[in-house]
């Protein structure tokens, strides 16, 4: 793939490692001179030390060929203006990173893939681990629905009771679906059958999210 990198920052340098690890043809636009010269050093792609927000920056990029634009700079004005013109030159797949959330149906409307502010993201998963230290990664969906990895204990309210049972019993609260389990290292996909046993590691989908009384049905504690 032709890929345009806007921004060399903390979050631009970590892509533009991946994307030219993966022998995609890479171009990296990035307006600060140190970082330009640091990216051109360090990796095998081009680099333009220039303002990505003027289109003849990405007409030098060579914009009108690429797969997708990925910008990755720490100012939302900044990205949607690269999106607008992206999207004016016909490139394919937009993708950003957004800073305010509140800034989300913005980039949305331009058609862009959006990844809200990965410092607060960061942020919340290490406040999660200290507050529920069983849940082992999550991720937020819309309307207040999680998906998240949760080790089964001993003191779980359905202990050897199959998926089926426990519904009959009400002990799988409306809404909450198990995904997936790990077990010795293996993936079982649940079925009506499946039981789930202490030391599972459950992917569970919860439309109202990781709450107290989805905690007790897989640890006994919320």
């Amino acid at each position: 793939m032709y890929i345009i990198v806007v921004g060399a920052g903390t979050i631009g340098s970590q892509v533009i490692e991946l994307v030219t690890r993966e022998q995609n043809e890479v171009v990296v636009i990035e307006e600060n001179p140190e970082r330009a010269n640091a990216v051109s050093r360090d990796y095998d792609c081009l680099v333009v030390n220039a303002d990505a927000t003027e289109k003849e920056t990405l007409e030098q990029a060579s914009a009108d060929g690429a797969d997708a634009i990925i910008a990755t700079t720490e100012e939302d004005a900044v990205n949607i203006m690269v999106l607008l013109l992206a999207r004016d030159i016909g490139i394919p797949s937009l993708v950003s990173v957004v800073q305010n959330p509140d800034h989300m149906n913005l980039f949305r409307q331009l058609g862009a893939n959006v990844l809200e502010n990965p410092q607060r993201l960061i942020a919340e998963y290490l406040v999660r681990a200290v507050q529920r230290p069983s849940i082992k990664d999550f991720m937020s969906l819309g309307g207040g629905a999680e998906v998240f990895e949760i080790t089964v204990t001993d003191e779980a309210q359905w202990p050897e009771r199959r998926l089926s049972e426990a519904g009959e019993a009400g002990l799988l609260p409306d809404g909450v679906l198990v995904i997936a389990i790990e077990r010795d290292g293996n993936i079982v996909t649940p079925r009506g059958d499946t039981e789930i046993r202490a030391g599972d590691l459950a992917t569970v989908f919860s439309r109202d999210g990781v709450t107290d009384p989805v905690m007790r049905q897989f640890t006994g504690s919320s």
